[in-house]
């Protein structure tokens, strides 16, 4: 799942700037329908890193059933914050 493309596919644009309130919300909730819906484990964890990123991921214990999906998040959002860190964010 290319990052722009799933901006585009929620949001409408893949411009994080241009997004809208209403357009945000929309988009979370597409997302989460989505989420729910989704059977491949793979497309699930892309869509719950996308939630993540983007601050309306739902927690661990509800996303993912089993604890290695969880630990696998815990380590996505570990290095997703360690980036942001050395980003400056």
């Amino acid at each position: 799942m290319d990052f722009d493309d799933q901006l585009r596919r929620y949001f409408g644009t893949a411009d994080l700037a241009a997004i809208h309130a209403q357009a945000h919300a929309a988009g979370t909730e597409r997302m989460r329908v989505d989420f729910g819906l989704e059977t491949n484990p793979g497309r699930r964890f892309a869509l719950w890193a996308l939630m993540y990123m983007l601050g309306v991921a739902p927690d661990l214990d509800v996303a993912f059933k089993d604890e290695s999906e969880r630990d696998t998040a815990r380590d996505f959002m570990d290095m997703a914050d360690r980036t942001g860190a050395e980003d400056g964010r």
